[in-house]
């Protein structure tokens, strides 16, 4: 892009992204990072408000008749791994690429979206209000990031998620469900086969949830799938039989399936209690004629179905998750983000919204 601004906004972004890599934001843990993007927008003269650890703004010309767009990604991260083998809080810059914790998710779509929203911030004629929102929590689902401040942004018509998806639209997302289960038995001695093994139940239950096939397939997100990921007896002694077993199912589910539905098929097949640990991660889609999707396609963007789940499962208006970076970057040691994959990122969004704003 020829705007003379484009690259003293790529430059400050990219500094910005240092500064957040080089202070620790787990979980929970984000007031420090806040901080940080509070005096960028300080310092570019943004007012700027903060709801606990969520830092959000409205461009200039904000107009409450006109609808809203919605511009998020995160500031959290998760704790680095133990195979990283430089600091995971200094901010590498080497062959191109900008290394440390939380570069690729999701710091190098947070700062392309902050240059986006500067971008767009003092222009006049816009047809659609530019909200920017810097969500903390993101990566425990936690109460305090996106839906604390959620209602702060004012009424949200549709929204661009800022996650590592090189750019390419992810048009739908599985939904998450938790689900703790118990299989209860009656102890006794194993030497002398008495009692009731709640562990055999239990396999029972595992296997029926191993074998068992959802039937409505989705075209963007394959199949609703379940997985035992967790067992414990919480017996320690080798010759009691153990009263009850507990055991987690992790249950990614399509846009063609309610919780509800996969909480009646387990209900009507397993002999364990179970109860779900949330139900607010559900599947989302945006539909391919939204306009957000059209301007993609029209910049020669593909879609997909996410198998990860964001933000955008909390938010209850159409969104489309799509940033620079690479998911399988994400979580892992020595994590990157190259420079001009954040360069490509800030234009890509910016024309994305030229296309209709």
């Amino acid at each position: 892009m020829n705007n003379p601004d484009i690259k003293k906004l790529q430059a400050d972004v990219i500094d910005l992204l240092k500064q957040l890599i080089a202070t620790p934001s787990f979980s929970k843990e984000e007031n420090d990072t806040a901080a940080l993007i509070c005096d960028f927008f300080e310092k570019h003269q943004i007012p700027f408000s903060r709801v606990g650890n969520n830092v959000y703004a409205k461009n200039r010309h904000y107009d409450p008749s006109k609808q809203s767009i919605l511009l998020n990604s995160h500031h959290d991260t998760v704790k680095p791994n133990k195979g990283y083998t430089h600091d995971p809080f200094e901010p590498i810059e080497k062959d191109g690429k900008i290394f440390g914790l939380g570069s690729n998710d999701a710091g190098g779509c947070l700062v392309s979206l902050i240059a986006t929203f500067l971008y767009f911030y003092h222009q006049e004629e816009l047809n659609h209000n530019v909200v920017f929102a810097a969500s903390a929590e993101e990566e425990i689902s936690g109460v305090n990031g996106i839906e604390l401040v959620l209602p702060y942004l004012g009424k949200i018509d549709f929204g661009v998620v800022g996650e590592p998806t090189k750019l390419e639209m992810a048009v739908a997302e599985r939904g998450l469900m938790v689900i703790d289960c118990t299989a209860n038995g009656r102890s006794g001695h194993a030497a002398r086969n008495e009692g009731e093994n709640a562990l055999y139940k239990a396999i029972d239950d595992i296997n029926w949830i191993r074998n068992y096939r959802f039937e409505k397939v989705s075209s963007l997100l394959g199949e609703s799938r379940m997985t035992v990921t967790v067992i414990d007896t919480e017996n320690k002694q080798h010759n009691v039989v153990p009263s009850q077993c507990k055991y987690v199912i992790d249950v990614r589910v399509n846009e063609l399936y309610s919780f509800d539905e996969i909480l009646d098929a387990l209900k009507n097949n397993l002999k364990s209690q179970f109860k779900p640990r949330t139900t607010r991660m559900k599947s989302t889609s945006i539909a391919l004629d939204h306009p957000l999707v059209r301007a993609g396609l029209a910049l020669g963007k593909g879609y997909y179905g996410s198998p990860t789940t964001s933000d955008k499962a909390l938010m209850p208006f159409p969104t489309l998750k799509m940033g620079p970076g690479d998911s399988a970057r994400s979580h892992t040691a020595d994590e990157y983000i190259y420079i001009d994959e954040i360069r490509d990122g800030i234009e890509t969004y910016i024309q994305l919204l030229d296309e209709f704003i």
